[in-house]
C-alpha cells in the first residue's frame, strides 16, 4: 500500500517557480497556422515541469496554470485566459498538459527518488508525456471542434511534429545541464508508487 507524500514548502516554492516559467513561456507569441492549432513554446515548460519536478509536482506546476488562465489571467501564449480557451480547439491540449507534465515526470523519475535522470530517461519522457499524451488529449477535440474526422485531424497535426521533437530535446538537454549545475532544483521527485532508491 502506498502512501501519499505531502508537500513541504519547498516542493510548493519548485512548483510556483516552474508555473512561473511556464506562464514566462507564454510571453513568446503563438505562431499562427491557417486552420490549425498555433504553435507555443509552452509545452517546452510542461516537459520541463515534469523532468525536473516529477509525476505530481509537476502536474500540479501545470495545473496551477491552467487554474490561473481560468481565472482570467493572460498567462497562456498570446496574453490568452479565461474560460473561454477550454472550449476551444486548443482545449484539449491544455488538459493533456496536466497529463504531458505527468507521464513525463513518471517516465523520467521511474526507479524512485532520483536527484539526476538518465538522458534517455528524460528524453522518453518527454516525448512519451510532452507530445504522445499531449496529442492524445488534444488531438480528439481538435477533431470534434473543427468538424473534421480523427485520422485528419492527426494529419494535419504532423506539421508540428518537428518542432515539438525540437522543445523534447532542448528540455532533455536543459533537464541535464540543471542536474549538473542545480542538483537541490530537483527535490525528491518520487514517482508514483516508486521506493525511494540510491541516486543513479
Amino acid at each position: 500500500m502506498t502512501h501519499a507524500h505531502p508537500l513541504e514548502t519547498r516542493d510548493i516554492a519548485r512548483v510556483a517557480v516552474f508555473a512561473a516559467v511556464i506562464a514566462a513561456l507564454g510571453l513568446i507569441g503563438p505562431i499562427p497556422v491557417p486552420g490549425l492549432v498555433p504553435i507555443t513554446a509552452q509545452t517546452l515548460g510542461v516537459m520541463l515541469a515534469g523532468l525536473v519536478l516529477g509525476a505530481r509536482r509537476g502536474a500540479l506546476a501545470v495545473a496551477v496554470v491552467l487554474v490561473l488562465a481560468a481565472v482570467g489571467l493572460p498567462v497562456l501564449s498570446g496574453g490568452r485566459g479565461g474560460l473561454g480557451v477550454f472550449v476551444g480547439p486548443t482545449a484539449g491540449y491544455l488538459i493533456g498538459w496536466i497529463a504531458g507534465a505527468f507521464v513525463a515526470g513518471l517516465i523520467a523519475h521511474a526507479a524512485g527518488r532520483i536527484a539526476r535522470p538518465s538522458w534517455w530517461r528524460a528524453g522518453l519522457g518527454a516525448v512519451i508525456g510532452g507530445i504522445v499524451t499531449v496529442y492524445a488529449f488534444g488531438l480528439p477535440v481538435q477533431a470534434v471542434i473543427t468538424g473534421v474526422s480523427l485520422p485528419e485531424a492527426a494529419l494535419t497535426s504532423l506539421v508540428f511534429l518537428p518542432g515539438d521533437l525540437l522543445k523534447a530535446g532542448l528540455a532533455t538537454a536543459l533537464t541535464l545541464a540543471l542536474a549538473r549545475a542545480y542538483p537541490p532544483v530537483f527535490g525528491t521527485a518520487v514517482a508514483v508508487g516508486a521506493r525511494p532508491t540510491p541516486l543513479q
